[in-house]
Formats: structure tokens, sequence, C-alpha cells
């Protein structure tokens, strides 16, 4: 249970989860914003496809590496200076990217666009570890999956309309922009919420130790599997839906825009009700349920892949993979978290990597066979999904047991 001394500054504790959950924009944004964009990048920058799609790639690796270091970090050290740290390095990195002259200096950029992006990411869900517990703890971070998707419509969307008077590289000045306004709200409201007698202390060997305990335990490792392999799908989504839908179906930036932010609509709806529904119903079954629907998604491009189909099979396929991607991250966040509050941010870092990790490694494939072709897309998203049913069955099966400890759990305050 949350001690009071965890808390905020009583001026800002009304506005604390609110901050938590804008702190999330950081990886939709950044994935997003640039994709009605990036055929026209490829263009201009002189890249091959699959080079160009390198740097949604990298973004992914740092935004994973970012939270491996930044989660420990804040562990010893606090969550607010940290964070600070983080945005200002994301804004003069946003900057640099959209001076980059060359297709490999703006994939190094993005790189570390991520790494500073992946600090905000893991802070928001170690500070929402630091405050909730049990029910409001499920209820929060199905909130950060519904503001997840949320950003995702908007930064598709708004980039669409962006790119009607504006290049690629504008609209890299507008994620600094996104990046100083955040920087501005952080600094009037987010108070600390890790407090020095309750962080970790003994250095990179302490860091060590929570590793070994956290992957020891098959409980957070299950959920943990389950996220990267689920999350691969999405990313692949995220890197091919641009060209599959632009280059192949032809669809206009704005179009495109459109039905990225219906299926992104979807990810923000699922997520809420996912939610609710591990909170009232069966976290692992909550679990379950999404990754069976993402399956179907990924079934559908498979398909689409082998042999040609209408638009909105396509459409249909991927609203149901992202979907379920998103009704599986509030129980498998909950799952891999609730059981180290010592260590949030370790655990945050932990869940974070694997999540991006695996989609970075996982986003080239799609490119492989060129811009003309689906299949690619269909055969990476289905064998993730396998392998992240594979991961609940071994593993989180067996956890059981921890919704009874969640019910346990549920008496504290509920996210405002």
């Amino acid at each position: 249970m949350p001690s009071a001394s965890t808390s905020p500054p009583s001026t800002t504790r009304r506005l604390l989860p609110s901050v938590l959950l804008l702190l999330t924009v950081f990886g939709p944004i950044s994935m997003d914003l640039y994709l009605p964009a990036l055929p026209a990048l490829t263009a201009e920058l002189g890249a091959v496809t699959s080079v160009a799609q390198l740097t949604v790639t990298a973004c992914l690796i740092g935004l994973a590496a970012g939270q491996l270091v930044a989660g420990p970090l804040s562990d010893r050290f606090g969550r607010r200076g940290i964070l600070l740290i983080g945005i200002l390095a994301y804004i003069l990195t946003s900057v640099l990217c959209a001076l980059s002259p060359s297709i490999e200096l703006l994939i190094l950029a993005r790189l570390v666009q991520g790494l500073a992006g992946g600090v905000g990411i893991v802070i928001a869900t170690a500070a929402g570890r630091d405050v909730f517990e049990g029910k409001a703890l499920i209820r929060f971070y199905g909130r950060l999956t519904v503001i997840g998707g949320f950003a995702a419509i908007v930064g598709p969307l708004l980039g669409g309309l962006l790119n009607t008077f504006t290049d690629w590289r504008g609209l890299f000045v507008f994620l600094a922009v996104v990046g100083v306004a955040i920087l501005v709200i952080t600094l009037l409201v987010f108070g600390e919420t890790l407090p020095a007698e309750q962080r970790t202390r003994g250095g990179f060997g302490a860091t060590l130790d929570a590793y070994r305990t956290l992957l020891g335990d098959r409980v957070f490792l299950g959920a943990v599997l389950n996220q990267g392999f689920l999350y691969a799908a999405l990313f692949a989504y995220l890197a091919g839906s641009t060209f599959v839908l632009q280059d192949i179906y032809g669809l206009s930036p704005q179009w495109y825009a459109a039905a990225f932010g219906l299926n992104s609509a979807g990810h923000m709806i699922f997520g809420y009700v996912a939610g609710r529904t591990a909170e009232r119903w069966s976290i692992p079954g909550t679990l379950t349920v999404g990754v069976v629907v993402t399956g179907l998604g990924a079934a559908g491009l498979l398909v689409a892949g082998l042999t040609p189909m209408p638009l909105w099979i396509v459409i249909v396929s991927l609203f149901a993979l992202s979907s379920g991607v998103a009704i599986t991250a509030p129980p498998a966040t909950t799952l891999a978290l609730s059981d180290y509050p010592q260590m949030a941010g370790t655990a945050s870092s932990l869940l974070g990597m694997v999540r991006f990790g695996f989609g970075g490694v996982a986003a080239p494939f799609v490119g492989v066979a060129g811009a003309l072709s689906i299949l690619p897309l269909g055969v990476t998203t289905v064998v993730t999904v396998l392998l992240a049913a594979a991961a609940c069955l071994l593993l989180v099966r067996r956890s059981a047991h921890a919704a009874p400890r969640m019910d346990a759990a549920s008496r504290t305050t509920p996210v405002p």
C-alpha cells in the first residue's frame, strides 16, 4: 500500500494522473506523426524502402534502450530529475531530425530521439505504481493504453494535416514544440513521487540483482514476453501500414491518416474496456481474449498477402490487430508490476524495453519484399502472435493466483 509520503504535493496531487498520462504520448507521437510523409522522406533522401523503415526501427530501439536505462536510474535518484533530462534531450534531438541532410544521420538522430522519449514512458509507468495499487492500478494502466491510442489517432491525423503545407522536416519541428509544451507542464505540475527513503541503494550491482529477481519470476517473465511479441506485431503494422495502404491500395496521406485513426480509435476504446474488464472479471482471462483478437487480425493480413483482398478486409484486420494488443496491455502490465513496488522503475524499464525492442527487430521484416507486398506483414504478425500465445500459455497462465492478490490489494484511492 503506498504511503502518504509517496504522494506528490497536495497542490498538484489531483493533476498528477493527467501528467503521467500525458507522458505516454512520447512513444506514439514520435512513431506516428511523420508516417504519412514517410514515402516522401524516402524519395527526398534517395533511400530504398527498407532503409527508410530503419528510421522507425531506430526510434523503437531507442525507446527500448532509453527505458532500460531510465527505469533503474529513477529507482535510485527519483523520478522528476531523470524525467526533466529526458524531455530536454527529446527536444534537442527532434530539432536534429529536422535538420538531417542524409538518411544515415536521420536514422542516428531517430535512435537518440527514441532514447530520450523512452524516459517519459518508463517514468509514467513507474510513477503510477508509486501512487496506485490494486484495482486503481489496473484502471490507471487501462487509461495509459487509452491515451496511447488517442496519441496514435492524433499523430497520423495531425501529421497528414501538417503534411499538406509542410514537409517531413516541419513535422519533426512540431515534435520539438510538443516536447517544449510537455517540459513546461512537467516543471509546473510533476512533483517527486518516490521519496528518498524509498529509493534503491547499491548502484549497478543492485540493479543487476533486481534484474535477476524479476527475470526469475515466471509471472513477470511471461507477461513481459507476451507483451514483447504482441508489440512486435503492432510495430510491424506501424512500419508497414503506410506502404500497404498508400502504395498498394493508393490511399492519399490524408485518407491513410483517417484509416490509421480508425484503427487507433479501436486501440483506445478496447484498451479502456480491457482495463475495466480485467478489474471486474479476470486479469488472465482478459489477457487471453486480447491474444485471440490479435491473432484474428494477423490471420486476416496473412490471407490478404496470399491472395488479393479488398481494402476493407485489410482495414478490419489491422483494426483487430491493434485492438487486440490494446486489450492485453492493462492486464499484462498489472501482472508484471503489481508485486514489485520497490523496483517499479526497473520492472517498467524491462517491460518497455522488451515491447519496443521486439518491435524494433520485427519492423524491418515488413519491407523485405519491397513496398508492394502485404505477405511479409502477414507472416511477421502471425509468427509473433503465436509466440505471444505460447508465452501466455506456458508462463502467464500459472499466475492465476495473482488475481486474488490484486483483489485483496484493491483498497486504494481510485484514479482521479
